[in-house]
């Protein structure tokens, strides 16, 4: 009788988790086209002569903004770059607090290594090699988008990067890294010092325990289990891709191109296959979620590493606090609908009695703080398997000057989506993150000389 409530119970709640993630999808995907159309609208029936001056107006001097390095915005776990979803903004229009901010579009669920390999085509230029050896243990091509021109394609040592990942973009940037100290991409001499700062803004470094309720199996952070939100996740992106309707895919792409899984290539009987699970990224595990488990990110980190000239900061979110010796939401109205339920089961989370544990010395305590999608241990600084070196912030006065091949740390009051896609509901706390995000990167970190900031001249910055 226990078992047979249980399971009703998980039932229900996978009910309710699928209506309310299916509904917030329509509801971004309709604000995109509400927007968009209104756009048209608006581009149609504008004087002409508002044309004529916009026309007119001279262009900016940008030499001294061209100087800058780049700031790399890097969406997470469904999200979506510049160019998809129409005029929305996946980092609520962030971007436009700095003169020199790229967005890339990625796979949005494709792996931590796929997205990791496009985000430096995205940069440098050239068609993505996913690498061969990658590719035939996938099951997919080698290679895939085509970047005629890079964005920014003079970028090396002397010309490094700020990156700015949120949720599993700061992995992909980790990653990324990674493989530039390895020289991973052929053709291309490449450094760790190509990587001028990572910010993490919510960032999944020792993945999340929200996996295993949504359908990973806790025994292996690989597999699904029978029946799950994740389940029906897979099917709708199969089917999704499989009709391979342009218009549809160049608003919105999950990613997976490059396993060829349109009607066109596989047909009727390659359908069945992918939704069987015999074939596609879901049976070769080659996809974002066994990357966010904490198994699947224990993998990852074994052989990534701090490096010495490189700034790290990150920001750890959470929506939870002590009640009465337990831990528990801080509050129905601060927690996103989307994310409620989950920051509640999260913070009963219990490793299953007969599941190993993934480290030695693993509490489950240690995870119960979270922000809907990530535990905040997970986001403080690489923990797992080795702790990198890190040292936690109450004021960012106190951190200056910044030392690099160090994790500086903040924790944050907020769910996992309350600094990207609505602005309006993190309010001014939306401004000052950013704000100082954008203020490290040209004001607090640097190699050789403190950068020049447009219509600023020469000086001296000081910490």
């Amino acid at each position: 009788m226990k078992r047979l409530w249980l399971s009703s119970l998980q039932l229900v709640e996978l009910f309710v988790s699928s209506w309310v993630h299916l509904l917030y999808g329509f509801y971004i995907f309709s604000t995109a086209v509400a927007y968009d159309l209104n756009q048209a609208l608006c581009d149609y029936f504008k004087p002409s002569n508002i044309n004529q001056i916009e026309a007119a107006a001279p262009p900016q001097d940008s030499s001294s903004v061209d100087d800058l390095p780049p700031i790399v915005l890097v969406h997470g776990i469904f999200g979506f770059g510049q160019g998809r979803l129409g005029g929305l903004s996946y980092f609520a229009g962030a971007e436009k607090k700095d003169e020199r901010v790229l967005v890339p579009d990625l796979g949005s669920l494709t792996s931590i290594y796929d997205r990791a390999r496009e985000l430096f085509y995205y940069l440098k230029g050239g068609q993505v090699d996913y690498g061969e050896e990658h590719s035939k243990a996938c099951g997919h091509s080698q290679f895939g988008r085509i970047y005629e021109q890079g964005h920014y394609p003079e970028w090396d040592e002397d010309h490094p990067i700020h990156f700015v990942g949120h949720s599993a973009g700061a992995q992909v940037v980790r990653v990324l890294q990674q493989m530039l100290a390895d020289k991973a991409f052929e053709g291309h001499d490449t450094s760790p010092n190509w990587v001028l700062s990572i910010t993490s803004l919510s960032g999944a470094f020792n993945g999340t325990t929200r996996t295993y309720y949504d359908g990973m199996q806790p025994e292996d952070g690989v597999t699904l289990k029978p029946v799950c939100l994740l389940q029906l996740c897979r099917l709708g992106v199969i089917i999704y891709d499989w009709f391979d309707i342009p218009w549809l895919k160049s608003y919105y792409n999950f990613g997976f191109d490059h396993f060829n899984l349109s009607w066109r290539k596989i047909g009727v009987w390659g359908l069945v296959d992918c939704l069987l699970g015999n074939a596609g990224p879901f049976a070769s595990g080659d996809w974002i979620l066994p990357d966010l488990t904490i198994q699947g990110s224990m993998r990852l980190n074994s052989h990534l590493q701090t490096f010495p000239d490189t700034y790290y900061f990150s920001y750890a979110t959470k929506r939870t606090r002590q009640l009465l010796g337990f831990t528990a939401p801080s509050g129905i109205m601060g927690i996103h609908p989307l994310l409620f339920i989950r920051v509640l089961q999260m913070c009963m989370w219990r490793l299953p009695a007969d599941v190993p544990p993934p480290y030695k010395g693993y509490r489950d305590e240690d995870w119960w703080d979270n922000d809907g999608a990530l535990n905040t241990t997970s986001m403080t600084y690489p923990r797992f398997p080795v702790e990198h070196p890190h040292h936690l912030v109450t004021n960012d006065k106190d951190c200056r000057p910044l030392q690099p091949g160090i994790w500086y740390y903040k924790i944050v009051e907020g769910d996992h989506i309350l600094f990207i896609v609505n602005r309006e509901r993190a309010g001014v706390q939306f401004d000052l993150i950013y704000d100082s995000i954008f203020e490290r990167c040209r004001k607090h970190v640097f190699r050789k000389r403190p950068q020049t900031l447009p219509n600023e001249t020469p000086q001296t910055v000081t910490s």
